[in-house]
C-alpha cells in the first residue's frame, strides 16, 4: 500500500483495505513479539500508555467503528464488544490518560485474542460495506498505523529492545544539515492553497486538514535538510542549556523542571568522551550527520535562537513540501512554529475527539519519521503534540529570518 487506499469502486477498495488491514495487524503484532513475558512487565511512565492498553485500544477502535457503530446506534450500545469490559478499559474518549496504568487490564494473550477477533469481524464485513463504512474502516487502518508508531516510541522511551529488523528502517542513515543557511532553498511566495480540498476521495481525510483554503505567503528560505545531531551537539557544547537568553519563558520553566542539560537519551561516553545516544536499549556513538531526534519544541526553538534561525510555520513547511524539499516520510517528524488550530470552516469528522480536544495547547509537527507508515502521511497531514514532548521520533528544520508566517487568509 502506498500513501492512499485504492478507491476505484467499493469492491476494489474493500479488497485493498483487507490487504492493508492484514498488513497493519501483522506489523502491530511483530513490534512486541520479541519481548519475553518477563519483559512485558512495564514500569509505569506518565508520558506513554501501557503497551497492553495500546494494543487493546487498537482492537477496540477497529471493533467500534467497523462492527459496532450504526447510524441509529452511534454509541454501539446495542452491539456489545467481543471482550467484556473493553469499553471501560480501551475507549480513549472516556478513559483518561493518567488512569491507564492503574486499570485491571486483561492478560496479554487475551488482548491478542481480542485483536484477532476484531480483525476477523472487520474482514468479514468489508465486502458488504458502503463507501461511508469503508471510510471508517480506512480510518481504523490509519489509526492502527499511528499506534504502531506509538508502540515503537514506548520501546524507545522505556529503553526496551527494538523489534527484530528495526535497523533495516535506515534509522540514523538519513542526512541532516547544518541549518545555518548554507543549504537553504529560496521559496517564492504568492497565493498558496493549504489543506485538502473538499470532496477529495483519493484517500481518507482527517478532519483537521479540511478544507483547502488560500493564504498569501511572502517569499522565504528554508533548509534543505533537518538539523543534524552534530549541529545540535555544537549548541550543547557551547553551554546552550545553561544560557537563559536562548529559551522562551515557557521553555525556561520546562528547563528548570526537567533539569535537562542535553537532549533526552544522550550521554558523554565514559571512555571516548564523545556524545552517545541511546537507540532503544543500546548506547551508540552519536550519528553526527543524521537528523537530531527526540528533541522537544522548546529545545528546537532554543537552538534556532542560538543559530540565528527560526522554525518554519506549518504553512511554510507545507508549501515547501509541495516543491519536494522535504522527504515524506523522512527520518524524523519536524516541529513547526504553529499552534495546532482548526482551519477555517472546521467541522469534526466521524471520530469527533480526534482533533477538537487538542486545539490550542498542542504544536504542529509535519512530515513523518522512519517509524511512520507511508500510507499515513502526505504533505497536508498534521501531527500534533504538546511542545514539551520529546518521546516522538522528532527533530526540526529551520528557516532564515525572524518571524514565521502562517499566511494571511483570503
Amino acid at each position: 500500500m502506498g500513501a492512499g487506499t485504492v478507491r476505484n469502486g467499493s469492491g476494489a477498495r474493500a479488497q485493498a483495505l483487507a490487504a492493508a488491514l492484514r498488513d497493519a495487524r501483522e506489523r502491530t503484532l511483530r513490534l512486541y513479539a520479541h519481548l519475553t513475558p518477563g519483559r512485558r512487565r512495564f514500569p509505569p511512565l506518565d508520558v506513554v500508555n501501557p503497551p497492553d492498553w495500546e494494543l487493546g485500544h487498537v482492537g477496540w477502535f477497529q471493533e467500534y467503528w467497523c462492527r459496532r457503530w450504526r447510524r441509529d446506534d452511534p454509541a454501539g450500545a446495542h452491539t456489545p464488544s467481543r471482550l467484556p469490559g473493553a469499553d471501560a478499559w480501551f475507549d480513549s474518549r472516556h478513559v483518561p490518560h493518567d488512569t491507564r496504568w492503574d486499570l485491571p487490564l486483561p492478560e496479554w494473550d487475551e488482548v491478542l485474542g481480542y485483536l484477532a477477533a476484531t480483525l476477523d469481524d472487520t474482514l468479514a464485513r468489508l465486502p458488504a460495506m458502503h463507501e461511508e463504512d469503508l471510510d471508517r474502516a480506512e480510518m481504523a487502518l490509519l489509526h492502527e498505523d499511528m499506534h504502531g508508531e506509538a508502540l515503537l516510541m514506548t520501546l524507545q522511551t522505556l529503553a526496551l529492545p527494538g523489534p527484530d529488523g528495526y535497523e533495516e528502517a535506515g534509522l540514523g542513515r538519513a542526512k541532516g544539515g547544518s541549518n545555518r543557511g548554507d543549504d537553504d532553498v529560496a521559496v517564492a511566495g504568492g497565493t498558496i492553497a493549504i489543506g485538502t480540498p473538499a470532496g477529495q476521495r483519493e484517500r481518507f481525510v482527517w478532519d483537521n486538514e479540511r478544507d483547502a483554503h488560500d493564504v498569501d505567503l511572502r517569499p522565504f528560505a528554508i533548509a534543505r535538510h533537518p538539523v543534524a545531531a552534530g549541529g545540535f551537539a555544537d549548541f550543547v557544547d557551547d553551554g546552550g542549556y545553561r544560557e537563559p537568553r536562548w529559551w522562551s519563558r515557557d521553555a525556561v520553566a520546562w528547563l528548570a523542571a526537567s533539569r535537562r542539560e542535553h537532549p533526552a537519551g544522550w550521554r558523554n561516553g565514559l571512555r571516548s568522551g564523545m556524545w552517545e545516544q541511546r537507540v532503544f536499549d543500546r548506547w551508540e556513538p552519536l550519528a553526527a550527520q543524521a537528523p537530531v531526534r527526540h528533541v522537544n519544541a522548546f529545545e528546537a526553538q532554543a537552538w534556532c535562537r542560538w543559530a540565528g534561525r527560526r522554525l518554519p510555520s506549518e504553512v511554510e513547511w507545507e508549501h515547501a513540501a509541495q516543491l519536494g524539499i522535504a522527504d515524506i516520510p523522512g527520518e524524523v517528524w519536524e516541529w513547526t512554529a504553529s499552534a495546532f488550530l482548526p482551519y477555517p470552516g472546521f467541522a469534526p469528522g466521524h471520530y469527533a475527539e480526534y482533533s477538537v480536544p487538542w486545539f490550542g495547547d498542542h504544536r504542529v509537527l509535519r512530515g513523518g519519521s522512519w517509524a511512520t507508515r507511508e500510507r499515513l502521511v502526505h504533505r497536508t497531514f498534521r501531527n500534533f503534540y504538546r511542545p514539551g514532548r520529546h518521546d516522538p521520533f522528532v527533530g526540526f528544520r529551520t528557516c532564515a529570518g525572524e518571524e514565521p508566517q502562517d499566511g494571511v487568509g483570503r
